[in-house]
């Protein structure tokens, strides 16, 4: 018997064998039914699957089912920050205003006479006390802000109305807080506007900021504090509610901080200054607000903030440098189509300068380690600000004469003065928000 004739001898045995267990007539339908009750079985776990799946995400409360979406968002950072250094990261939150790319379109305009906002994002001790009133005060417009000196507040208002255009401290004032931060502005600025102008409009939000080399910014904050600076008047809100004193505690007993050596002030563990742009350009609910930020920071929510930051920056519609002043005027020039009447002025010298230069290595050394996020947002602040600059001297014909008669454009009787680490007109108490 060869091995096929083996087989088929071996299947009616068994076959045979398992026909005498059975009533007689079943023997033809009990040898059929194994496999359909598999697939019977099959259908019913994939129904009951499909039900449970659906069952479970309409009766299950998010909040113990899911995470949240900005939980999904931080987790999406931390898994992709170590492929995004120097990068931007993906467009994985819903942005606030119009990016800079959107900008950049060849139809793009800034239109002042329809529902356009420029938001400035004023970061403590980069200049922005310097820009915010060439904002105000030197832009060549049809309606020029109307500025009053007594009150260190200007009108900004549209050609045709008196709707707003311009948000900012010298504009509108602290509407959302003392220094404001992205968080607290992306959750305010609409809202303040409906009500300063009594109803809801569609409007297209340009959010823009101004950074500084972190060691020389740190150091005038520094200096600022060392004077009586206190910027009490921060609210610190996040996720609908302020932080509490447990979340950002004091450095300083009293009333404020004066007179505090440098080693004093670098080594309170949770002073707002270290990282200070970073956390004020990150979108802080990723991370638990400040509860996530001060005290209770780890390795992974310094990532997080991080890239946070760097995605926030770049999609801005535009930033400055505080050390390339030309280069920020043309940049904000050439992307807003609007023109300042004089040339912004680069103080290379300043106090902080100065404070560095005695600093001994060591020093210099701890003040990194302490702005270690600020220093590597900076530089990537620093490549993108240098990549937007070439892109834009690339397509002005008129580049070389631009770029020699900056902030020519009309006769005016003078320049802006203003010195960057002054305090004589920087608002260091909850007395100027909101006016």
């Amino acid at each position: 018997m060869n091995s096929t004739e083996m087989q088929k001898s071996v299947s009616v045995q068994v076959d045979s064998d398992f026909a005498l267990l059975l009533p007689s007539g079943a023997y033809e339908i009990k040898k059929m039914e194994p496999r359909s009750k598999l697939r019977k079985v099959i259908l019913f776990c994939l129904l009951l699957s499909l039900f449970g799946m659906v069952a479970f995400g309409y009766f299950c409360p998010d909040q113990v089912c899911a995470l949240s979406p900005r939980e999904r968002v931080s987790e999406s950072f931390a898994l992709t920050y170590a492929e995004t250094l120097g990068r931007p990261l993906p467009d994985v939150i819903a942005q606030p205003g119009l990016s800079y790319d959107e900008v950049l379109h060849d139809d793009f305009r800034f239109d002042l006479d329809a529902h356009d906002v420029m938001v400035f994002l004023h970061i403590q001790k980069t200049g922005g006390t310097s820009f915010g009133k060439h904002l105000v005060m030197d832009l060549d417009l049809k309606r020029p802000c109307n500025c009053q000196r007594a009150r260190k507040r200007c009108h900004c208002f549209r050609p045709h109305s008196n709707e707003i255009w311009l948000f900012s401290r010298y504009s509108t004032g602290w509407k959302c807080g003392l220094h404001a931060d992205f968080t607290e502005l992306t959750a305010c600025v609409g809202g303040e506007l409906d009500r300063h102008e009594g109803s809801a409009v569609h409007r297209r939000y340009f959010y823009i900021t101004l950074l500084r080399e972190p060691v020389a910014r740190y150091l005038s904050e520094y200096r600022h504090v060392k004077r009586g600076a206190t910027w009490k008047g921060s609210r610190h809100w996040c996720q609908g509610r302020t932080a509490t004193a447990s979340e950002v505690p004091p450095c300083y007993t009293g009333e404020s901080w004066r007179g505090v050596t440098l080693e004093e002030f670098a080594a309170c563990p949770w002073n707002l200054a270290n990282n200070r742009q970073t956390r004020m350009l990150a979108d802080l609910a990723l991370v638990g607000c400040y509860n996530g930020t001060l005290r209770h920071r780890t390795l992974d929510t310094e990532r997080v903030l991080l890239a946070s930051a760097k995605r926030n920056l770049a999609a801005m519609a535009y930033f400055g440098l505080t050390e390339f002043q030309k280069i920020s005027q043309y940049v904000f020039e050439e992307t807003f189509n609007l023109r300042f009447a004089v040339p912004f002025t680069q103080h290379n010298a300043t106090v902080s300068g100065a404070t560095m230069a005695a600093l001994s290595p060591a020093q210099i050394a701890h003040i990194k380690r302490l702005n270690s996020l600020d220093l590597e947002l900076y530089e990537f602040a620093k490549n993108l600000m240098f990549k937007r600059f070439e892109a834009l001297k690339k397509r002005d014909s008129d580049f070389d004469f631009r770029w020699k008669h900056l902030g020519e454009v009309s006769p005016r009787s003078g320049v802006t003065e203003f010195d960057w680490d002054s305090n004589l007109e920087d608002a260091t108490t909850e007395k100027y928000r909101g006016k």
